[in-house]
């Protein structure tokens, strides 16, 4: 496979496909053509009548496309600016400036939604049968009927988040991404972001885990009464709008209705994620047992079961990430290469970068831009394989609209999760040494445990914390809420140390998307039954799973893993994802 130049290097990102940098004049000029695309869709206001014909409503859709092309361009360039690195003030202002323009301009265009969600079935569905590819999200669009408000209400709104809760938002990140952990290591002292802190909690050296666990909460402990407040008004906003202006039944329903998924399956995988605590704490019992512990601590549970961990550079994971791609379809490859030439990711590490990863999709026309912290570690090359496969579902859906490329929340998750065990059957393939073998599986099984139990048990906090936050709870009551909710997770099997009550407010995803968190479990329990049928079925299952991905956004969920003959409302297809897990701890029971 033909590399970038003469090897994959680590980099920081250049944003120059979508502006020069943050004083350049192209960005006003982007500003006024933006301005000036929203002053002439004010103008098709008359024609939106039950009469309309269907050529002039394809129009008048596209010209609403084109306007949101320009927002995500513009937004999208401030949010990149700003999560490489969120000290910077030029990103704050601009990232702060296009949220205000946004919120005025979408005020602008609001009428033609509302009109759109008030017209009556009969002709929405004459229109809607001539839309092509926007059909699905007009009708989505139509769900939120009954949770809109008059036109002047929903501007209040829009104006209003800009200074709420996106507000809140950008804050907690300023503060949390500035942390300086410190910690002595072979007795050297060092200060380390967080992400490179965390490396250490994963090391053999058990003092060392349980030191940067205790410095990492020591140093979000300082600010905790105030990061908790800040989640406490972003629920309570979530709930002024949602369920006491708008009528939704509860505060997780809001999330499930935007992913077009029936609560009744968030419950169903909930629930069964709930009843299932005994996978993981058998588990934990087999992973204290093989380190020669009685107990594990919370420290502990993603300790590596070889003492010396394998160290990957950059180029070896970029090479092993595409070569696993390849051998599933040469195509895949070629997508996520793209990510490399175009220079759309960013892999250093960085004083203020944003901690983490994502991928970031802005227009169905450009490659996707990624974020990694990359260090080398296993861990490291599996987020690599993550994060691509999230830029190859989007180009692979990249022939559809804006407004329909994007999978929801857990469907995004499909081809991330994917593309790691298909670099976990590379790595498994390749590794001759079976204490490194050994090692792989239990870190598939601790990586399972991190997107499955951990993001539902995040999830039931988050439901139970928006209730408790209704009946004024403070910060601590809060806290303790979560640590009991560790408790039930890790039962007698993990010993939890006091200083995890404030684990919760260490997880930006609560607070910037609340009840995201499903989206991983949900998405890595899909991909255990879609990665059996293409064990089961071979070359003849990729057209099932590549249509599912190129689908992207165009088509309801459910409707979409039906015809891969899954029921995401029946308990027991949860369930089956357990009992992979299951069998997984028994192959793990019967290694020496």
């Amino acid at each position: 496979m033909p590399k970038l130049n003469d090897a994959f290097v680590q980099t920081h990102w250049s944003l120059a496909d979508l502006f020069p940098g943050p004083d350049s004049p192209e960005i006003e000029v982007a500003v006024s053509q933006l301005q000036a695309a929203v002053a002439e869709f004010e103008k098709v206001r008359p024609q939106l009548t039950s009469n309309i014909s269907s050529t002039d409503f394809l129009k008048i859709v596209g010209d609403l496309e084109k306007i949101f092309r320009h927002i995500s361009t513009l937004s999208g360039f401030a949010e990149l600016l700003f999560s490489e690195n969120t000290q910077n003030q030029k990103a704050q202002t601009l990232l702060a400036r296009f949220d205000q323009l946004i919120a005025e301009l979408s005020n602008r265009v609001l009428f033609f939604s509302l009109w759109w969600k008030e017209l009556e079935a009969a002709y929405a569905e004459r229109l809607m049968l001539a839309s092509g590819d926007y059909r699905y999200w007009l009708e989505e669009m139509r769900h939120f009927k009954p949770f809109t408000l008059s036109e002047p209400e929903e501007k209040i709104i829009n104006i209003k988040n800009v200074t709420g809760a996106n507000a809140l938002t950008v804050l907690y990140a300023s503060i949390t991404n500035r942390y300086i952990f410190k910690i002595e290591v072979e007795g050297k002292p060092l200060e380390l972001t967080r992400d490179e802190l965390m490396v250490y909690a994963r090391q053999a050296d058990p003092d060392l885990r349980a030191r940067a666990y205790q410095e990492l909460y020591r140093v979000y402990t300082q600010d905790a009464p105030i990061l908790g407040q800040i989640y406490q008004t972003i629920a309570r906003d979530w709930r002024n709008e949602n369920l006491n202006l708008r009528g939704h039944t509860s505060p997780i329903s809001v999330r499930n209705l935007i992913n077009d998924i029936p609560d009744g399956a968030v419950d169903a995988l909930l629930d069964v994620s709930s009843n299932n605590v005994t996978t993981f704490q058998r588990f934990f019992r087999l992973k204290a047992h093989r380190l020669g512990v009685n107990h594990l601590r919370r420290y502990d549970i993603y300790a590596p079961m070889v003492s010396s961990s394998k160290k990957y550079d950059f180029n070896t994971a970029a090479e092993m990430v595409l070569d696993s791609f390849n051998s599933f379809d040469p195509q895949l490859a070629s997508l996520a290469q793209r990510v490399f030439v175009e220079n759309h990711l960013d892999s250093e590490i960085r004083k203020g970068k944003t901690g983490g990863a994502f991928c970031a999709t802005i227009r169905p026309d450009l490659t996707p831009w990624v974020l990694l912290n990359y260090q080398g570690r296993a861990q490291d090359v599996a987020t690599m394989a993550h994060e691509l496969g999230h830029a190859i579902h989007s180009m692979l859906a990249s022939g559809h609209s804006l407004f329909t490329q994007h999978a929801c929340l857990p469907l995004a998750e499909t081809a991330s999760t994917f593309g790691e065990m298909m670099l976990l059957d590379r790595l498994l393939e390749e590794e001759k040494d079976d204490d490194v073998r050994r090692d792989l599986l239990f870190r598939q099984m601790d990586d399972a445990y991190a997107t499955i139990t951990r993001q539902s048990f995040f999830a039931l906090f988050e439901r139970h914390a928006h209730e408790l936050i209704n009946k004024g709870a403070s910060v601590d009551e809060l806290s303790e809420a979560y640590l009991t909710n560790l408790h039930n997770q890790f039962g007698e099997e993990v010993e939890v140390a006091d200083e995890f009550r404030w684990e919760w407010v260490s997880i930006p995803h609560i607070f910037n998307v609340p009840f995201y968190v499903y989206a991983y479990a949900f998405g890595q329990l899909l991909v255990f039954a879609l990665y059996s049928q293409f064990k089961a079925e071979g070359s003849s299952f990729k057209p099932r799973y590549l249509d599912i991905l190129r689908a992207g956004g165009s088509i309801a969920p459910v409707q979409l893993l039906n015809r891969a003959g899954i029921d995401i409302c029946d308990p027991k297809f949860w369930q089956g994802g357990y009992d992979i897990l299951n069998g997984l701890v028994g192959q793990l029971e019967k290694m020496k």
